[in-house]
């Protein structure tokens, strides 16, 4: 007789809702990657955007608008980053129930962040492209898409899903 070496093999769940709880993790964890891609490129172009030669020429109340467009973004990562961090210290983890909660509460934080990032944002680029005029309407156009595609429809539908 040889002796094999043998992994230990994964143990199924227990029971349905523990095999459930996995799922909801799991989908978690993908909705979490999207975010985190978005929030990371706006933020990645925003570090950029006051090394250039021509973010000295805009205005004054534009800059105040790119530092509060900045810490949001900024904001919304490390909220996002949060239950990977939280998970990553904590671990193993012991209750999944109470860690899923965390981790839906701070994602649902980062997506205020994220959200307003994207209106602030969304003034910026056309305010400096087009003008102060237009950019508000714009403005107002995204954050009311934000408003209600992010927010109000999920909530509107959510005991139909």
């Amino acid at each position: 007789m040889t002796d094999v070496d043998t992994k230990p093999q994964a143990e199924p769940p227990a029971n349905d809702s523990e095999a459930s709880e996995e799922g909801n993790l799991n989908d978690m964890l993908a909705e979490l990657r999207i975010l985190l891609q978005g929030a990371q490129v706006l933020t990645a172009f925003l570090i950029v955007l006051p090394f250039n030669q021509s973010f000295e020429k805009i205005h004054e109340l534009e800059k105040w608008i790119y530092t509060a467009t900045f810490l949001c973004s900024i904001t919304s990562l490390i909220f996002f980053s949060a239950p990977a961090a939280h998970h990553r210290l904590a671990r193993p983890l012991i209750n999944r129930e109470l860690f899923k909660n965390f981790a839906t509460r701070m994602i649902l934080v980062g997506l205020v962040f994220l959200s307003f990032a994207l209106i602030l944002v969304a003034q910026l680029v056309v305010s400096h492209v087009i003008g102060a005029v237009v950019s508000i309407f714009v403005t107002a156009f995204v954050g009311l898409l934000i408003l209600i595609i992010w927010w109000l429809f999920p909530l509107t539908v959510k005991e139909r899903l």
